[in-house]
This record gives structure tokens, sequence and C-alpha cells, in this order.
């Protein structure tokens, strides 16, 4: 089992309201690309891995006949229905579930996502591995990781407001054993039976009115700071909040675009 709070549904389904809400303006330009990449036609079969609120579920609804959706965070599923009916998407279905043995039979699926999900499963291989297995022949999969923190202008930003709340925490440095590292990816892609396996790299951008905007938002959509907050007594995070927000205020010029990078894995099941 992996050692990462962020591989436990808790602090998940502790932020996905504000997640869904708040986090749209990063997350959702990695799923449109993610589904450009796969380019489905409106016959196409798809599953969501580790789906979250729906995020690339809801972008691919009107571009395929089906969407299943899979993810072990109960909530974050009950906000995907929720937004799913009030669109009036009729053909999205959903699942609790884990993408490391996930409930579907071989060659369900026409694609295959999983958007900065897979990237912490205590076990990649086995969600690699499910994940090919439920394609069908010819199908394409699309998996998204972070880059290293040090190439995100975004997550350098927090995780600064971070250390200056507690010195403490350290920005993350790049580990070349994980999906941050792209020949790791490709490997392990390749290794899990995909062909054609390529790695690109993706910069969305995202800027706020203020610092302070800027604090309410992640304070609200961060599981990282969800992780956080739950480890302190209550006393002691509105005092690291405090510093944090300040911190944001300070060191952000409001309306600056702040870049955020990921790598998109692309391989198809062999035909």
């Amino acid at each position: 089992m992996s050692g990462n709070p962020l591989a436990a549904a808790e602090p998940w389904d502790l932020v996905a309201d504000g997640y869904a809400a708040e986090a749209l303006a990063i997350m959702e330009p990695f799923s449109a690309r993610a589904l450009e990449l796969a380019g489905l036609s409106a016959d196409s079969h798809i599953v969501d891995v580790a789906a979250g609120p729906g995020t690339l579920s809801l972008l691919a609804a009107p571009q395929s006949a089906r969407v299943t959706a899979i993810d072990f965070a109960g909530h974050m599923l009950e906000v995907l229905n929720r937004t799913a009916a009030a669109a009036g998407h009729t053909n999205i279905e959903t699942h609790v579930g884990d993408g490391q043995a996930l409930p579907f039979p071989d060659g369900e699926f026409d694609a295959g996502f999983s958007m900065f999900g897979l990237m912490f499963f205590p076990d990649r291989t086995k969600g690699f591995a499910e994940l090919l297995r439920v394609l069908r022949p010819g199908g394409v999969a699309v998996v998204s990781a972070w880059a290293p923190v040090v190439e995100s202008p975004l997550m350098r930003m927090m995780f600064g407001a971070m250390a200056a709340a507690d010195p403490a925490i350290e920005e993350p440095q790049p580990n070349y054993l994980s999906l941050e590292n792209p020949e790791v990816f490709a490997t392990e892609m390749r290794t899990a039976g995909f062909a054609g396996v390529t790695i690109q790299r993706h910069t969305n951008e995202v800027a706020w009115d203020s610092g302070e905007q800027m604090w309410d938002q992640m304070a609200r959509s961060s599981a990282p700071l969800t992780v956080l907050r739950r480890s302190l007594d209550e006393r002691t995070w509105s005092e690291r909040a405090t510093i944090m927000r300040d911190y944001l205020t300070t060191n952000y010029s409001p309306r600056t675009p702040l870049a955020t990078t990921a790598f998109l894995g692309i391989g198809h099941k062999p035909a």
C-alpha cells in the first residue's frame, strides 16, 4: 500500500464540492486536450477512471454514446451525478470502485482515461493493466500526471505559501521514479501492453483577481490542504491559514497568469 494520503478516498470526498466548483479552470483544459488526443466518435463508449467530480466525463458526454465514470470517493460521484442531471446528460453512469480492479468485462470500452488519478494509485502497474484490459482491441487510453512542481509556477506559489506558514514543509523535489518522469511514464504504459505510446506535455495558465481570491479557491478545492488541515487543531490551522493568505496577497500580482504543466500519456491496445 502507498503511504501517500492522497491515495485514500477521504480527502477527495471532503473537497468534492469545492473541487468541482473551484478547480475547473485548472483541470478542464487538460481533460479537453485528452479528449482531442483520443479522437472520439459519436458511438464511442468510454471509461473515466478516478473520475472525481467528472471534469472529463462531463466534457465527453456530448461527444460520445456512453460514459462510464468510476471513482473510490463516493461523494465525488454524487457531485458528478448532480452536475450531469443539471446539464441534461443522460448517457453518464457512475460506479464507486477501485481503478486497480475495474468491475467491467474485458474489451468493454473504445477509450479509457484517467486524469490525475492513476498517478496516485498504490499499484500503478495494476492501474495500467486494468485500463488496457477493459479496452477493445484498437482502443485508446489517455492518462495524465503532473510534471514536477519545479516546472509549475502555480504549484511553487502554493508550496511557498505553505512553507511560509510552516518552514518544515518543503517544496517537493522531482520524483524520477514516478509518472513525473516521461521515460518512466512511457515504460510503464508499454510494459502494461500498450502500443504506440507517446507522452505529450501540456501547459495551462490560470489567473485570479487577487491573492486572497486565489487562497479562497485553493482552500476549498485542494486535497493536500485538506490533509494538512485535518492534521492540525483548529487554532493552529487558523493561524497557518492567515499566514498562507497573507503570503499570497503579498506575492501574487493580481491577474498574473500562473502556469501548471502535465504529461499526457497516449497508448493503444494492440488490435
